[in-house]
């Protein structure tokens, strides 16, 4: 199986998260559960089946967090060698070709993503576009609003 990059940070983060759900939230939803059944009649008892659902989703992610730390590679960005050259953990500051907006992305595991921090999965379309490229490169990605076209700015490894 091949084991997917994450960074240090998303690591640590993911532990976080793990650590969280099993010592605050699953004791949490396991009280709810034993103060619902107390009232009597499941069958149409909404905290219980409420309580139920929400320990479903806690366990499901409990799995999710574990499989992922598992068959992940962890790889401290700091450690990578400083070049200009866009590899996975890079952070990239681009220029948008068309509109001069300059945009910061940061290129990441699947399971760290997020758009909103400017955190790109490297499986992404624009992560695959600029893994290999160097500072002052102008990439092309396709994506599906149409071509967008990009200047790499800067290459840093933080």
């Amino acid at each position: 199986m091949k084991r997917l990059p994450l960074t240090l940070k998303g690591a640590e983060k993911l532990r976080t998260e793990l650590k969280r759900l099993k010592s605050e939230d699953r004791p949490r939803v396991i009280q709810a559960i034993a103060e619902a059944r107390a009232h009597g009649d499941l069958s149409e008892n909404a905290e219980y089946h409420a309580a139920r659902e929400q320990q479903s989703f806690i366990e499901g992610r409990i799995k999710d967090i574990e499989a992922h730390l598992s068959n992940s590679e962890i790889i401290d960005v700091a450690s990578l060698p400083a070049t200009d050259k866009v590899v996975f953990g890079a952070t990239l500051d681009l220029e948008d070709e068309d509109t001069g907006n300059k945009v910061l992305y940061q290129i990441v595991g699947d399971a760290e993503a997020d758009i909103k921090q400017g955190l790109i999965s490297v499986s992404s379309p624009i992560a695959r576009a600029l893994v290999g490229k160097s500072k002052g490169d102008v990439v092309d990605v396709v994506a599906p609003n149409g071509t967008k076209s990009y200047e790499i700015v800067a290459v840093r490894y933080q």
